[in-house]
């Protein structure tokens, strides 16, 4: 994927602002976590994907049952699309592991990952449990079950129905399924009983529907004795918003992949299928003891907190605090560690809400490297009438110290700044499963006890240690960086641990047409102040750069230098990756800080293997002037660049007839007949550009959502058809065609390393115009012959091609640029 630094989008709505602020309960939002202090029960949610969840079942259980309830996506959906930027890939997930994490601050859930990589689309189980590691993805699903401790699993898909839907769903319920019985045994996964333990579930449901028996009238005939019903529709008074409302807050937030909800009111019916334990009746929890009872010397505390529970006063919510104080220092006495850790943690953000108790620790700079000093601007204020002393705060790692002895009197604010040393060993703020370059299947996670966790823990905080009137409780706050935006506002960022020098690459690739040396750019960005060092390269055999090394000086943090080098590339066809070596005071660095900047999730760092990937590529073309319209996102325009193509971006109000004319060829970006609604309007032009002798090339769109019903000249229909192993074979159906010939002749060669996939959402049907170009199926299918199909239309050529160019071409694929070259040139011979 080509550079994009950073990407900055500002959304509107209330949720995505509030996302990156600190948590500030109502007296409303007070009591409904005094409801769920006092509920034990648990669900957990299973699926493959981020957007997989059924966000109206997360919600509904934790704002109206109470319970404790999580996700589990076995992946971070980083073989999907991505509407909002180019980002793809591991950056992907980043960003939709973040869009889960805005999801559940929606709904009120949790949420839990395991190692598995989503690498793209599978169509069977089979297939999916190859590529993942099967028996460490159980191990993760089993390990979160433990650790989290649900009563009750649904799953989200039928682990009975193996290549009726997406591999990764059904190996999702089969693996959920399959540690359903392991959990709760002693002798299975014994690695993690001693930090662990086992836990056994209760009951373990599918959340089926209509779309799983083909459609609502199957449905309604299906033998539904072994389902249990809900009604999920309820209205919140408290919160002034439906289940449904909520739910579709929740999944708007998967913005990358377009997911924006409308939210309903009224009925709304759920349906669970059971697969283990007894089926209830009425209500889901049935036969599990779901209140202080359920530990042992909790019944006193249980009776605290119902009289807390049913006597709470919403004008004044510090009243329930000498209670609240009372049943946290009968809590610590607990002797089940689960359910200590579990309600001491609840009660904890209860006492300082009813306290009106606002805690910060902010730093002066959005980041540090390790080793630097930095100012911590401390903030504390009691706006009750409680008793409350700041006795002391400390910082961590370094655990800087200082002990106010302060007595915090109702509505007076108390701030003080303290030293904040970050050590010199300190590691730099990135994904933990990221620290290790991942496989095709699963990533490399090291330390189990972050494995499942969706972020990293934050490795600097602030420890404020709070006498309430003889009862003392320590609050932990991660160090934040806070600004006034112009426009937003205060605002926060997450406080990043940023490398002391970081370098990148203008490009993710840089493709050689010919053997004529070419210009990089590299931009060198100092972490702190007064950087000064050489940089040079590991250069890969047969290539050459001029200069081998540079020195460089950044005085200033933050400050960068863009260096240029000349690359000269050898004769023959060649694919490398040249790496860059930074050399400071005796220390190299070669790695590459990420930004990812969007406004509805917080900002994420990644600190990555700098590298740039260089293909000498033996290729010719025809034409100059391509016209693009970009549809859902792909690096195909700067990548038609890199080949020698002057690209042209072009917006559908620009699109006519006198526009068009100039252009050698016009290029739709993926899914622009699913996403740019004016396009539509003008469909004609685009004919006839093509009737009067230009190239029109559309890339794939998917079946639902077309915004036009004939998308060519001639009547062709879009199918779900897709080939998802790059290395399955490619056939050539019309072998004198000039789209295999000319200016390249294109061999199976070309189809060689090529990456996820081969293509998607292939047509199936078309009129005797089209003349299909090639076969290509997975492994016992029938043949797939729409990825590739042209038509002459008038003087010109319509070609649709279902083929995945825009993940070949960030890959640096050779035959995919010489395939795509023929596509723009034909009809230039």
């Amino acid at each position: 994927m080509f550079r994009f630094l950073s990407v900055l989008l500002i959304f509107c709505l209330t949720y995505n602002i509030q996302a990156q602020l600190p948590k500030k309960l109502n007296s409303a939002e007070i009591h409904h976590e005094i409801e769920k202090l006092n509920f034990f029960g648990s669900v957990l949610y299973v699926g493959a994907h981020p957007d997989d969840e059924n966000t109206g079942m997360i919600s509904y259980f934790a704002n109206h049952t109470n319970a404790r309830t999580a996700y589990l996506s076995l992946t971070r959906g980083d073989g999907g699309q991505n509407l909002i930027g180019p980002e793809l890939r591991e950056q992907l997930g980043v960003i939709r592991t973040q869009e889960l994490l805005a999801a559940r601050r929606v709904d009120g859930g949790e949420q839990f990952f395991t190692r598995a990589n989503d690498f793209g689309y599978s169509k069977t189980p089979e297939e999916t449990l190859q590529i993942w590691d099967k028996e460490k993805v159980l191990s993760d699903v089993v390990r979160t079950i433990r650790k989290f401790k649900p009563d009750i699993i649904i799953n989200r898909f039928d682990h009975r129905t193996p290549g009726s839907t997406h591999g990764h769903h059904t190996a999702s319920a089969m693996l959920s399924f399959k540690a359903f019985e392991l959990a709760g045994k002693k002798d299975a996964l014994k690695d993690q009983l001693e930090s662990l333990g086992t836990f056994q579930p209760q009951k373990l449901f599918f959340n089926t529907s209509y779309w799983f028996y083909g459609g609502r009238e199957a449905f309604e005939e299906a033998d539904k004795s072994n389902f249990f019903e809900m009604e999920v529709g309820t209205y919140f008074p408290k919160l002034g918003l439906s289940n449904p409302e909520i739910a579709a807050l929740s999944r708007s937030q998967h913005q990358s992949q377009g997911f924006g909800s409308t939210g309903s009111r009224g009925q709304s019916t759920e349906y669970l299928e059971l697969l283990k334990g007894e089926l209830p009746e009425k209500d889901i929890f049935e036969g599990i003891d779901t209140s202080w009872n359920r530990v042992e010397s909790g019944a006193e505390i249980g009776e605290i907190l119902e009289k807390v529970e049913k006597n709470f006063n919403f004008n004044k919510p510090g009243e329930s605090l000498p209670q609240l104080l009372e049943a946290y220092s009968l809590i610590q006495k607990l002797d089940d560690n689960f359910w200590r850790e579990l309600k001491t943690k609840q009660l904890k953000s209860i006492i300082a809400a009813c306290a009106g108790l606002y805690l910060e620790a902010t730093a002066e700079n959005p980041s540090a490297v390790p080793g630097e000093q930095i100012a911590v601007q401390l903030e504390a204020i009691n706006r009750s009438d409680a008793h409350v002393k700041l006795q002391s705060i400390s910082l961590e790692p370094n655990n800087s110290k200082i002990h106010p002895q302060k007595t915090l009197k109702n509505n007076i604010d108390w701030q003080e700044a303290i030293a904040l040393k970050i050590p010199s060993t300190a590691s730099v703020s990135s994904p933990y499963w990221l620290e290790e370059e991942t496989d095709n299947g699963m990533y490399k996670v090291n330390n189990p006890e972050l494995i499942g966790l969706p972020e990293n823990p934050a490795s600097t905080q602030a420890k404020f240690k709070i006498d309430f009137n003889g009862t003392t409780i320590t609050f932990v706050k991660p160090v934040v960086y806070k600004y006034n935006d112009a426009v937003l506002g205060e605002t926060y960022r997450p406080f990043m641990i940023i490398p002391e020098v970081s370098v990148a690459f203008q490009d993710d690739i840089k493709i050689f047409e010919n053997d004529n040396p070419r210009q990089i750019s590299v931009k060198i960005e100092s972490g702190r102040e007064n950087v000064q060092g050489e940089i040079e390269f590991e250069i890969p055999s047969g290539w050459k750069i001029t200069p081998q090394k540079r020195p460089f000086s950044l005085m200033q943090k933050g400050s960068s230098i863009n260096l240029n080098f000349k690359i000269t590339p050898p004769e023959e066809q060649d694919e490398t990756y040249l790496k860059p070596v930074i050399k400071v005071n005796g220390k190299e660095y070669s790695k590459e800080l990420v930004k990812i900047e969007y406004g509805h999730i917080p900002q994420q760092n990644l600190i990555l293997p700098a590298k740039l990937k260089l293909a000498r590529i033996k290729i010719d073309k025809k034409g100059e002037q391509i016209g693009y319209i970009k549809g859902a996102g792909d690096a195909v325009p700067e990548s038609l660049e890199q080949i020698g193509y002057q690209v042209n971006m072009l917006s559908p109000s620009m699109i006519s007839t006198a526009t068009l004319k100039r252009f050698d060829a016009v290029v739709l970006g993926i899914r622009a007949y699913n996403t740019l609604e004016k396009l539509k309007y003008r469909q004609k032009a685009l004919m006839d550009y093509v009737k009067n002798g230009g190239t029109l090339i559309v890339q794939y769109n998917t079946t639902g959502g077309l915004l036009l019903e004939d998308l060519a000249p001639y009547p062709l229909k879009i199918s779900r058809d897709r080939v998802t192993d790059e290395n399955s074979e490619v056939r050539f159906l019309a072998e004198n065609h000039p789209i295999l010939n000319y200016p390249n002749k294109i061999t199976p060669t070309d189809f060689e390393n090529w990456v996820q996939e081969r293509g998607l959402y292939f047509p199936n049907e078309w009129s005797e115009e089209f003349t299909p170009i090639l076969s290509m199926n997975d492994k016992d299918e029938s043949p797939k012959n729409g990825s590739l199909l042209v038509a002459e239309y008038g003087e010109g050529y319509f070609i649709y091609t279902g083929l995945s160019f825009f993940r070949q071409f960030p890959a640096g694929v050779p035959g995919a640029y010489r395939l795509f070259a023929n596509m723009i040139s034909i009809g230039k011979e």
